[in-house]
């Protein structure tokens, strides 16, 4: 676990069973907040290293996601063959 996850995680701990959907959107609803400029000084401090928490929860669900994602292969039939890992990098 690396310091960023481990801080995280011991800071708000609800993030360990968060979905990405619902912790996308708590995300967008701090940066609205901030964007806006209505909250105090001490509570825009405290919102954004909850953003800073759950951009890094994004971020390492997503990573888990892409690791699970497999491409199909083709036989020269054009029959599928099996499968392979996806490289983002080959598109």
């Amino acid at each position: 676990m690396d310091e960023g996850m481990a801080k995280g995680a011991a800071k708000y701990p609800d993030l360990k069973e968060m979905s990405f959907e619902r912790a996308l959107k708590e995300l967008e609803a701090i940066v609205g907040r901030l964007e806006r400029g209505d909250v105090e000084l001490e509570e825009s401090i405290a919102i954004y290293e909850r953003g800073e928490a759950l951009r890094d929860h994004c971020d390492r669900l997503l990573k888990q996601a892409e690791a699970k994602v497999e491409k199909l292969t083709f036989g020269a039939d054009g029959q599928p063959q099996g499968t392979e890992p996806l490289d983002p990098a080959s598109r």
